[in-house]
């Protein structure tokens, strides 16, 4: 099963850099969205180190759902999903091998960046690791949700829309104790809190996720 996880991961970056116009597509959506508040809201250091944590959360959701719709649709069209569904390995192995490529090529340049962008904010160096270690924990569980939605549209003409409309309402928590990890610890009232119901959202969301897309997938594959 371990052969067959990484096999597919290696495929699917393969096929990801292989189109590097859509992995820079989606950073460039993140980077835009995070650097134009700053210069709309202008240079009152308070205001910016206040919004800063949302913005930074909200722009980091929208552009991990820009990738989502691709997620299966090109499994889907050339006929190597029906294959996987019936391959002896579990599906859910497959499926958590494509949340994985998805997440590495995605959620971890988004993870990189976001300290830099956040200087933008006069946000300081504890603020920017609390950031960090936010979204190393949010982004994993943002892909695996979004699985679900991308398994349920797959074939469906509109499916991006649809994705975002199934996904955004279930990624709300993962916004809210993101974005307040960062505004706790800029305040001095601690990030624990937050931090750890995040991994307690991050494991659920390991544990749950791949089943539910799985289900999803067969649903649609037939």
């Amino acid at each position: 099963m371990f052969e067959s996880f990484l096999v597919v991961v290696r495929r699917d970056l393969t096929l990801a850099m292989r189109r590097r116009s859509d992995v820079f597509s989606t950073l460039f959506f993140f980077v835009i969205v995070v650097s134009l508040f700053p210069l709309g809201i202008g240079p009152e250091l308070n205001t910016l180190r206040l919004i800063a944590p949302g913005v930074v959360w909200v722009a980091a959701l929208l552009a991990s759902m820009l990738a989502l719709e691709r997620l299966f649709a090109t499994d889907f069209d050339d006929g190597t999903l029906e294959q996987m569904l019936l391959a002896p390995q579990p599906m859910f192995i497959m499926v958590l091998a494509k949340v994985t490529a998805h997440w590495l090529v995605t959620g971890v340049p988004l993870v990189l960046m976001a300290p830099l962008l956040g200087l933008q904010y006069d946000l300081n160096t504890e603020a920017l690791g609390v950031l960090l270690v936010s979204l190393l924990l949010g982004t994993p569980a943002l892909s695996l949700i979004g699985a679900i939605g991308a398994a349920l549209t797959i074939g469906l003409r509109g499916g991006g829309v649809l994705v975002s409309l199934l996904v955004l309402p279930l990624c709300i928590p993962v916004l809210i104790f993101g974005a307040g990890a960062v505004e706790a610890n800029i305040s001095g009232l601690g990030e624990q809190g937050h931090l750890s119901m995040m991994g307690a959202i991050l494991v659920i969301s390991l544990l749950l996720a791949p089943l539910a897309t799985t289900a999803a997938l067969r649903v649609s594959a037939e």
